[in-house]
């Protein structure tokens, strides 16, 4: 699927509303990322306006759903990419509400940047807002990958959680990237004169296939790393580990592998912050384990299972 068609897309995307099935375009880009499941599910692509942006949200509904999954994807990630997690939860009789964050995807915004995390925090409560309108089966289970594992965070430790929320999933969650202090002084050093880095791809999972779709067949990749983003995550990182520790107990998947985050720095802070946060080690998984090869997805996704306590 050329940049083109996603570009129509994007600018053509109707409001999210329920009765509006995906038209010839966006059942293509379902095609195209292998998220088609509309003969499982009732299955939409829409926009909601919030805070500036215009986010692109999906929707898959069964018939009898037992509850819902809601998806926040990583940095330079998009709905598109989630097709594993997705088909999972259906498998479970879930629902999913899953958004394209502000300036990836389908959503509007400057590609891969944000002034503020806080835009986050408007992105999730629309989100909220969406499941809510659609009447999304309780219990919400919210699973945040990366950055979405990071926005999670903060909204345990700063903000309102609906009483809808079941468990709350943090896949290797961002709290502090991998060299960070490095990566400050670098920063620095550039005083102000540069306002973005071309992006270095990495082997953030061990599938090979995933890593050559993203690198050469995915449109929606950002190219760019930008120096507002890094500004804006700079200023998060101080405000997530001032926190005062709260009483919730999230679910943490980690791979010991990963080389995109300080995990562990990062898991020492989230279990000062939480009260016993239940853990999940992959000695052999990378930072995607949305997208790690299907021996470790399964590892991770049959302990899911059983703490989801999904009934029959």
């Amino acid at each position: 699927m050329d940049q083109a068609l996603l570009q129509q897309l994007t600018t053509d995307l109707p409001l999210l509303e329920p009765g509006r099935p995906l038209d010839a375009l966006g059942l293509r880009y379902a095609g195209y990322y292998g998220i088609d499941f509309s003969t499982r599910a009732e299955q939409y692509l829409g926009r909601v306006s919030i805070d500036g942006f215009d986010l692109a949200l999906q929707v898959w509904r069964p018939a009898e759903p037992r509850g819902t999954l809601l998806i926040l994807h990583g940095y330079y990630d998009h709905m598109g990419l989630y097709r594993h997690l997705i088909e999972w939860a259906l498998d479970q009789h879930l629902a999913v509400l899953g958004m394209d964050l502000p300036g990836h995807g389908l959503s509007s915004g400057e590609r891969a940047s944000i002034d503020c995390f806080l835009s986050y925090q408007a992105a999730l409560d629309a989100a909220f807002a969406q499941a809510r309108a659609w009447e999304l089966p309780a219990p919400w289970h919210l699973l945040g990958q990366s950055t979405g594992g990071g926005i999670l965070v903060d909204r345990l430790l700063h903000g309102q959680v609906p009483e809808q929320v079941g468990q709350t999933i943090l896949m290797a969650p961002l709290v502090r990237p991998k060299q960070w202090l490095l990566s400050q002084m670098g920063l620095r050093m550039l005083g102000g004169f540069v306002s973005q880095l071309g992006r270095k791809f990495t082997d953030n999972s061990s599938d090979e296939d995933f890593l050559r779709f993203i690198r050469e067949n995915d449109p929606l990749q950002p190219l760019v790393l930008p120096v507002a983003w890094v500004q804006a995550l700079e200023k998060w990182i101080l405000r997530i580990e001032a926190a005062v520790p709260v009483e919730h107990s999230p679910l943490i998947i980690q791979g010991q592998s990963d080389g995109t985050v300080d995990w562990q720095h990062n898991i020492k802070v989230l279990e000062s912050k939480f009260q016993t946060p239940d853990m999940f080690y992959l000695p052999d998984a990378r930072h995607h384990l949305a997208n790690e090869r299907e021996p470790l997805r399964k590892q991770y996704l049959d302990w899911l299972a059983e703490r989801l306590r999904i009934p029959s």
